[in-house]
């Protein structure tokens, strides 16, 4: 009895004798539906805690700041060094040079007068006669917070130094100009082609390039973009700076009291692409000093007459003979990496495109 008692315990009771017990209510039931969310939503947040470092989403950082290489003027192998830098980074910076630390700090005074002038000075002293003159930065609201500068050539500082009193910015324009062609010629020498600037005043023109704006936390291009053979920028103080090379932005701090030097498209079509080039001037980075920071930048650039033409140079020979070398780069027409082309047409459109997004030399590329 007991054991028939027992199995009948293990039958469900039956539907059509007692009255069964009501069935649960919804809100007793589990809800399937929310346990199946939770678990695919854990399953999904594994996943992603799983996913490769590949697929992760990129995040946006600075460059790390690094030093030019450090070259001095007095370095017996001065020649291979910078053509070193020149072929690897497009930069160095020059120390034990004659470029005295107080016409420096006198032309920045000089030149912060200018800014000082009320707009309408600035354009009626300066008019603009690309890229000579005075320009404003077309984001400039008119309270000053854009962009503003100064392109110089010697004749125009000559014109304006006895009124304004820019003597010191003068002779700064002209020791840096000094300089750069001296740096030119040891580049040519290093490369190997003949220097076709020389120190005749026919064959190059020489821009100082003064920039005001509010201080730069970001990458980007201040004012113009005109093209250039090198670049140089005088150090009085420590500073940070950010340059658009052939391998992108590059955050730079050089050394107080040297010259930074950048070497500039034209130059890289010279040397038919052996030396890597930086776009623009330096841009001054101020963010550690805050927005309202006042950003003065003094960049002379060693550039050619707009009616000049930008080829690849001809190798020339220890005996300075360049006719076998002549044959020989004809016969080889097919490792010029670069057509020739007229500077006044693609100094506009850089000048004008400000900074565009891919190479403008890759239109020239053979």
């Amino acid at each position: 009895m007991a054991s028939s008692a027992h199995k009948q315990a293990e039958y469900p009771p039956n539907l059509h004798g007692a009255t069964a017990a009501p069935p649960p209510t919804p809100s007793t039931q589990p809800n399937h539906h929310l346990a199946s969310s939770a678990a695919t939503l854990d399953a999904l947040s594994r996943l992603l805690h799983r996913l490769p470092p590949a697929l992760s989403l990129p995040t946006r950082r600075s460059p790390s700041t690094q030093s030019p290489p450090v070259i001095s003027l007095s370095e017996p192998k001065l020649t291979d060094l910078m053509l070193s830098s020149a072929s690897q980074l497009g930069f160095f910076q020059l120390s034990n040079h004659d470029m005295p630390s107080q016409l420096a700090a006198s032309a920045e005074t000089e030149s912060l007068s200018l800014f000082q002038l009320t707009l309408d000075q600035k354009e009626s002293i300066f008019p603009k006669n690309w890229p000579i003159g005075f320009d404003v930065d077309d984001e400039d609201n008119g309270d000053g917070g854009g962009c503003q500068s100064f392109c110089l050539d010697a004749s125009c500082l000559t014109e304006s130094s006895m009124d304004l009193k820019l003597g010191s910015l003068l002779a700064f324009t002209r020791a840096l100009e000094k300089l750069g062609l001296k740096i030119i010629d040891l580049l040519a020498n290093a490369v190997g082609f003949e220097n076709p600037v020389g120190e005749d005043p026919t064959k190059f023109s020489a821009l100082m390039w003064l920039s005001k704006g509010q201080g730069y936390e970001e990458t980007v291009m201040p004012g113009a973009f005109y093209p250039y053979v090198v670049g140089l920028q005088y150090q009085i103080r420590c500073r940070k700076y950010s340059l658009l090379a052939d391998s992108g932005w590059i955050s730079v701090s050089p050394q107080v009291d040297s010259v930074m030097v950048t070497i500039g498209d034209i130059a890289q079509v010279w040397s038919n692409g052996k030396m890597k080039k930086v776009r623009g001037r330096p841009v001054a980075c101020l963010g550690d000093e805050g927005k309202s920071s006042r950003c003065i930048s003094m960049s002379l650039v060693v550039t050619l007459p707009q009616d000049s033409r930008i080829s690849p140079l001809l190798p020339k020979d220890e005996e300075g003979n360049v006719e076998e070398e002549e044959e020989a780069y004809r016969e080889n027409t097919q490792k010029k990496m670069f057509n020739s082309f007229p500077l006044e047409e693609y100094a506009w459109r850089v000048y004008h495109q400000r900074l565009p997004l891919k190479d403008p030399l890759d239109r020239y590329r053979i």
